[in-house]
């Protein structure tokens, strides 16, 4: 297929993904009240990871900083987030292997999570990160680098499954402080994005196989096919760019999958490898229009977990 119909194409089958949640970038001063509020809430509860660093290299709030991000995008329409808030600094205490410390407050994984499906004896099986996950099956959750994560998860799947490793879901604010890294920035690892940096861009799984159902609109079927993250230039492996990442240490928190959070109400953020910019840019990307049990291929997970005194 020549290079300038399949960019057509695929920019084509992210309109049609996107219309089905709510688009469209504004300004917070041209947001209705209610999502002016959510966002100014938003950056109350993340102004303490950044409140006593005197040393910050970008100001709070100016351009390529997580709180500018923030700002920059309300959602057209209200749905509630419940955002959370950063616990309390615990000087001393270390996170689990795989975990990366944040700021001393919480732990949460490098690496998009994984599943491994636990038996009635208690023994662990391999699962496909191609399936989608049961709520009558139990999952354990796991970190590693150079692995396809799980897709086709649902947050209320992604919370049992951490529960089960010892971990949880990151609330909201846990999340984009863990993407953000110690100096506030927009994509983490620096104030503006940098092509190449993160997986966000590739080829369109919706085109690839489901090009015939796009005109009546996808559902969940065809959203949840095993084959849409098997696709030649989709999702790509965990640590595959060595350059996504912050000074935590933490991986793929710009593009790859979109990674459900903690707010029951259905928060997921972060953005996919078709899109990190819709509904805010990088960091700051969240979209909130999908309920507690939703899933499709895009749709993965990270956990965090409370630090340990050494």
């Amino acid at each position: 297929m020549r290079v300038g119909l399949r960019l057509a194409l695929s920019l084509l089958a992210l309109v049609a993904i996107v219309a089905t949640r709510d688009v469209g970038a504004q300004p917070i001063d041209e947001a209705p009240p209610e999502c002016r509020a959510q966002v100014l809430n938003a950056l109350k509860e993340i102004a303490p990871a950044y409140a006593k660093k005197a040393s910050r290299k970008i100001a709070a709030g100016a351009p390529g900083s997580i709180e500018h991000a923030i700002r920059a995008y309300a959602p057209p329409r209200f749905h509630p987030v419940s955002e959370g808030s950063l616990p309390s600094v615990k000087s001393g205490t270390t996170c689990p292997t795989g975990m990366a410390n944040v700021l001393e407050r919480f732990c949460v994984d490098k690496w998009e999570g994984t599943l491994v499906e636990k038996n009635g004896d208690g023994s662990e099986v391999a699962f496909s990160p191609f399936r989608t996950p049961q709520a009558d099956h139990v999952y354990i959750a796991k970190t590693a680098a150079g692995v396809i994560p799980q897709g086709y998860v649902s947050p209320r799947i992604a919370e049992a499954a951490c529960k089960q490793a010892g971990k949880r879901l990151c609330h909201p604010v846990e999340w984009r402080t863990a993407c953000a890294g110690s100096e506030g920035y927009a994509f983490g690892y620096g104030p503006t994005r940098i092509a190449n940096k993160c997986h966000d861009t590739g080829a369109s799984p919706m085109v690839a196989y489901h090009a015939d159902t796009m005109k009546r609109g996808w559902g969940l079927v065809e959203l949840n096919d095993p084959r849409n993250n098997q696709v030649e230039g989709g999702i790509g492996k965990t640590g595959q760019f060595p350059d996504c990442t912050n000074d935590f240490g933490v991986y793929d928190m710009v593009g790859n999958l979109s990674e459900w959070t903690a707010d029951t109400n259905g928060t997921f953020q972060g953005g996919l490898w078709l899109d990190t910019a819709q509904h805010g840019d990088a960091c700051a990307y969240r979209t909130i229009s999908h309920g507690y049990g939703y899933h499709d291929y895009s749709t993965g997970f990270r956990c965090c977990a409370d630090p340990q005194s050494p």
